[in-house]
Order: structure tokens, then C-alpha cells, then sequence
């Protein structure tokens, strides 16, 4: 019975998560047709894309405060029900001042995340939050569900009616959500230390950076993805949303196998593995940047999708082990490091497109970073084994964090 409800939260968490996720997604697949319609730069369009990702990241920090101190349950039922309404906004928004005022305000849904993981790993042992956690982290499907359904909507009944269709799914769960989900037994509201998770050294530094290239990777293709199949290979907005939301598909699928994997042999050689598969990817992908071609893209995105969705499990395995006490703080943080890696990416895609003609040298960036933290995950102390290998492994807590293992731990 106990596994039973476990269950029931985690699926009810999953589903808020792709609620809200799908609302934070809604403008980058009309971003094509918008800049088409409005005339807009490149420049112009990566903002406007861009906008609801650094929303988004910055809100982490306090939702996964203000998780911590009433519980989940409610905070999210706040979240689904404004996400219902930012959504209803992006339908009716016209104008270029309009949608950056709307994608600005939809941009709130995306620090849905920060809500979700203190929630779920709150109803699991340390031994299976990575694979829950991984589970949850599925909910990214959201931005799948806008990247196809989104500009069909539109073509068949309009922007309008996508927006109204949005808003009515969302506050449909919303009522649903406030009914049957339920923080974990045993909870308590209590006083959050934050300034001493931000003080708790590189730990916390490490996995934000981490997450800033897996999320901030996965969030900026996944975005900037329909745009750049149109610009090199013509396609349709419907088209290239669809085969966008391919990507998406991918790399959900594999987070919970990420957290898996974690759980069973280690986060450190889950990201050592992923961090260099992307830089390859991104090789890759810059060398097709100058002269296209639809299957080396395809295998080139697909594959680093799967290595995002891998080091998003890996990573967040991580953080209610270092820090068990202040899950949702150090949520936020590490998350808004995500949401910001996946900020900036179109911001530099946009300017080098314009400076240059060619994306070539923002996969250039991504080959940097990612084997840069390659080798910062090489490094880094072995930790968030299985249970079944024993507390060696297991970090203790010093306040609200936990101390990487020392010598003496084993």
C-alpha cells in the first residue's frame, strides 16, 4: 500500500511537471512563423525564444524555497493554475512587445522543476531517489506536447485557440492535482539556512555547473531545434515542431535511465560517459553547420539528446544526497544554473547566425563546455552509489548540506 502511493505522487508530480512545461514551451515553436509574420532578426527571435527560459530559471530559486517551508502540493497547485493563464496570454499575443511581454510571464511555468524534485524525493529512500527523480524528470515531454501540438493547433484554428486549449487542459489538472496529491507523511515546514547552502562550496557549484550544460543543452536544442531545421532544410513550422519534438522524446526517455544508472554505479562515470558524447556530438553538428545534410543532423541531435537526458538523471540523483535536508534550495540553485544554461545558448546562436551566416561556432562553445565538465566529473568524489554498496559512499550531512567521503568515511 505504501509503494502504492509512492507511486500515485510520483505519476501526479510527472504530470504537473509536463503541465507547466508545456505551457513554458509554447513560443518557440511559433517562433519561425512569428519571425516570418513580424519581420524580426535573428537576434530579434532568440530573445523572444529566450525570454521565457531566464524566467524561469531565476523563480527556481524561490519556489524551491518556498517547497521546502509549505510542501509541494500546494505550490504546485499555484503553478498549474498561473501556468493556465500565462498560457491563455501567449494565445492572444500579436505584436513582437506583446509576445516578449507573454513569453516573460510564461517563463514563471518553467520553475515548475524546482517544485517537483524536493515533492518526489521526499516519497523515496536515498537508494531510489535517482531512478524517481528520473521518472519525474520525464514531465520535460511538456515541451514535446507544444513543439507538435502547438502549430497544428495554429494552422487548423489559430494562435488564439491554441492558447484557449492550453489554458482549459491546465486548469483542468490544476483541479485535479489540489484533489489528489499529497506531500509525504511525516513533513514539517522548517526554517531553511539558505545562506548556508549557499555557502557549502564547490558541491553545490559543481552540479550546478553540471546541470547548466545538461538541462541549459537539452532546454536550448530543444527550443532553438525548430528554427534551425527551417533555416537549413526548409521546413515547414509544423515539420520541423514535429521532428523538434523528436529530440525532446529522446532525451525524456533517457533521464530516468540516467538516475538508473546513477543509483547503481555512480553518478561520476554516468557524466564522465555523457559530458563526452556531447562534445563529440557538437563536433558533429558544427561540421554540418556550414552544409547540411538530414541524417548525419538527425543522428548527430538524437544521440546528444540521449546523452542530456542521461546527465539530466545523473545530476539530479546527486542533489538530495548532498544535500537531504535542503533539497528544494539546493533545487533551486542548480536548477536555475539549468534553466540559465539554457538561456543563453539561443542569445549566442542568434548573434553568431547574424555575425557570421553559419551556427558553427556556437556548437564550438558546447564542445568546450561539455568536455570541460568531462573532466570536472573525472575528478570529482565517488558518490550516490546504491545503498546495497554500503554507507562508504554516502556523504554525511554537515548543516544543510552533505560532506563529500574523505578517507576516513571508509
Amino acid at each position: 500500500m505504501p509503494e502504492a502511493r509512492n507511486r500515485k505522487n510520483l505519476a501526479l508530480a510527472t504530470l504537473a511537471f509536463a503541465a507547466c512545461f508545456s505551457a513554458w514551451g509554447m513560443l518557440a515553436p511559433l517562433a519561425p512563423g512569428l519571425q516570418d509574420d513580424l519581420g524580426l532578426s535573428n537576434t530579434e527571435t532568440s530573445v523572444m525564444i529566450a525570454i521565457p527560459v531566464v524566467l524561469g530559471s531565476l523563480l527556481r530559486i524561490p519556489l524551491g524555497l518556498l517547497t521546502d517551508r509549505v510542501g509541494g502540493r500546494v505550490v504546485f497547485t499555484g503553478m498549474l493554475a498561473y501556468s493556465a493563464g500565462a498560457a491563455l496570454l501567449v494565445g492572444f499575443a500579436q505584436s513582437y512587445a506583446a509576445l516578449l511581454g507573454a513569453g516573460f510571464l510564461l517563463g514563471a511555468a518553467g520553475a515548475s522543476f524546482a517544485v517537483g524534485i524536493p515533492f518526489v524525493a521526499e516519497w523515496y529512500e536515498e537508494g531510489r531517489q535517482g531512478f524517481a527523480l528520473g521518472v519525474y524528470g520525464v514531465g520535460n515531454i511538456g515541451t514535446a506536447v507544444a513543439a507538435f501540438s502547438v502549430p497544428a493547433i495554429r494552422d487548423a484554428a489559430g494562435q488564439a485557440t491554441a492558447g484557449i486549449v492550453f489554458a482549459v487542459v491546465i486548469g483542468v489538472y490544476a483541479l485535479i492535482w489540489s484533489m489528489l496529491a499529497r506531500d509525504a507523511p511525516g513533513r514539517h515546514s522548517h526554517r531553511i539556512p539558505y545562506m548556508e547552502v549557499l555557502r557549502s562550496g564547490w558541491d553545490l557549484w559543481r552540479l550546478s555547473l553540471f546541470y547548466f550544460v545538461t538541462f541549459g543543452g537539452f532546454v536550448a536544442m530543444a527550443i532553438f531545434l525548430p528554427k534551425l531545421l527551417t533555416d537549413w532544410f526548409d521546413y515547414s513550422l509544423a515539420d520541423a515542431g514535429l521532428r523538434a519534438a523528436g529530440f525532446t522524446v529522446f532525451a525524456t526517455a533517457a533521464r530516468p535511465v540516467g538516475g538508473w544508472l546513477a543509483d547503481r554505479i555512480g553518478a561520476r562515470a554516468v557524466l564522465v560517459t555523457i559530458f563526452a558524447g556531447v562534445g563529440v556530438d557538437a563536433i558533429g553538428l558544427a561540421w554540418q553547420a556550414s552544409d547540411p545534410t538530414i541524417v548525419p543532423v538527425t543522428i548527430f541531435s538524437l544521440t546528444m539528446a540521449v546523452f542530456l537526458g542521461l546527465g539530466n538523471g545523473a545530476v539530479f540523483k546527486e542533489v538530495p544526497v548532498y544535500f537531504p535536508r535542503t533539497t528544494g534550495a539546493a533545487t533551486g540553485i542548480v536548477g536555475a544554473a539549468g534553466g540559465l544554461g539554457g538561456f543563453f545558448p539561443p542569445l549566442v546562436m542568434g548573434v553568431v547566425k547574424d555575425s557570421t551566416g553559419e551556427f558553427v561556432l556556437g556548437f564550438v562553445f558546447l564542445v568546450a563546455f561539455a568536455w570541460l565538465c568531462a573532466g570536472l566529473a573525472a575528478g570529482a568524489p565517488v558518490s550516490g552509489r546504491a545503498s546495497t554498496e554500503g554507507e562508504a559512499d554516502r556523504p554525511r550531512e554537515v548543516v544543510g548540506k552533505a560532506r563529500s567521503p574523505s578517507v576516513d568515511d571508509r
